[in-house]
């Protein structure tokens, strides 16, 4: 009787899933990711092929541009501008005299790189950007699984890393832009820092510090790190006190990676005679939204929401949403991925609200923080996880819609 009521109560697997299951599990991890995100470019590339069929001539292509065109338009445009001439000597300014929008905003490493690679290949700007962000996201991907195994369960730390492949911005790993290459540096940074190989972690940081403007956040991530290990070691997975010659290895990165973050707006005053050339360049990125003013650090967020959603909406709102994300960091089921991403998410955060003024962009800019990813992963349900990867697919539509494809006169970019 209880044999019978068992078997009538579970689902036996057939034995087509049992071979299935056991080929899955003796193929290679790294081969599994690859798959997931080849497929998972394969689809992303299918929408934006149908947004460029529709895509009306514009100043960056002409009418129904191929895939490697559209995919090269907004930044990919100062990129390919980088590549070509280099960075300007004389900043462009306003009739007021204000400057003006210009390449000193983007740092020089993903472009040189493309560059080196036309001289050597001879292929285009848009082939070589394009590739460059194709492989170092496939990079990226690989090191955000090794990453998620160091915290979750080998089914945990793949479905992330799915998550990772579609996720609504994740358009970045194909198109002429530095958020693939600056990701797969932020991921291998992040994964020595797991496992304290701070020497290591050097040269890694400098050159991520030329790819994307991270160097201060990164700076602030191994000092909270540090901090924590001396209040509890415990915090760190750590059974030993924090010394003075343990401290040495992350403060020498903490020192470098701030410095580092500092040497692009040194690099631009030095170039252009312009002392703060790279902060003005990028505060006329926002004049179009709040006028000209100067940067007063955490004071963009302020006014970035009420100007969308007007005051004291603007600041309630903007309350809701910072609570919201140190609530979602914090939360007790956020513990099993290590505090150092958590850690890294709350740096970034921080640094983003002392910095950056919200816009269309935000979406993208929010791209380092894909290792709390692995919170969102936890949930085993089957219907979760697909609902989840239908959501992410889905608002990759959307994203591409208002951010990418250009429809008139575009005041979204992504």
């Amino acid at each position: 009787m209880a044999d019978g009521l068992t078997t009538a109560g579970a689902t036996r697997p057939t034995p087509a899933r049992t071979r299935w299951r056991a080929r899955y599990r003796v193929v290679p991890w790294w081969v599994r990711i690859t798959v997931v995100y080849v497929l998972a470019r394969f689809v992303t590339g299918l929408m934006m092929q149908a947004f460029a069929s529709v895509q009306a001539a514009n100043s960056f292509t002409v009418q129904h541009p191929a895939y490697l065109s559209f995919a090269s338009i907004w930044d990919g445009a100062w990129y390919r501008v980088i590549a070509t001439g280099g960075y300007p000597s004389t900043l462009p300014v306003d009739a007021a005299g204000h400057v003006t929008e210009n390449a000193w905003a983007f740092m020089p490493a993903y472009p040189f790189l493309v560059r080196g690679l036309m001289l050597l290949t001879g292929a285009s700007f848009e082939f070589v950007a394009v590739a460059v962000s194709l492989l170092a996201g496939l990079g990226a991907a690989l090191v955000f699984r090794r990453l998620m195994g160091r915290f979750l369960d080998p089914a945990r730390a793949t479905f992330a890393t799915v998550l990772f492949c579609v996720a609504p911005v994740s358009a970045m790993f194909q198109v002429a832009y530095a958020e693939s290459m600056g990701l797969f540096l932020l991921l291998v940074a992040l994964l020595l820092m797991v496992d304290r190989r701070w020497w290591t972690m050097l040269p890694v940081v400098l050159l991520l510090g030329m790819t994307r403007p991270t160097g201060l956040a990164f700076a602030l991530l191994v000092v909270l790190f540090v901090g924590a290990w001396a209040i509890r070691p415990a915090w760190v997975r750590s059974s030993e006190p924090l010394t003075l010659r343990r401290l040495v290895p992350p403060a020498v990165v903490a020192v470098v990676s701030g410095l580092v973050g500092l040497a692009w707006s040194a690099i631009a005053w030095a170039v252009t005679g312009v002392p703060k050339a790279y902060t003005d360049t990028e505060l006329a990125w926002r004049s179009s939204y709040v006028g000209w003013q100067e940067l007063v650090p955490f004071a963009p967020w302020i006014q970035g929401f009420g100007w969308w959603f007007h005051q004291p909406a603007g600041g309630i709102l903007l309350a809701v949403v910072v609570v919201g994300f140190v609530a979602f960091v914090c939360m007790p089921a956020a513990r099993v991925i290590g505090i150092e991403l958590r850690l890294w998410g709350i740096a970034y955060v921080v640094y983003l609200l002392a910095v950056f003024f919200p816009q269309s962009s935000t979406w993208r800019i929010l791209v380092p923080i894909a290792p709390l990813l692995g919170i969102v992963a936890l949930p085993r349900s089957r219907v979760y996880r697909v609902a989840v990867v239908v959501a992410f697919v889905g608002l990759q539509w959307v994203w591409l819609y208002y951010c990418w494809w250009i429809d008139g006169y575009d005041w979204t970019p992504p």
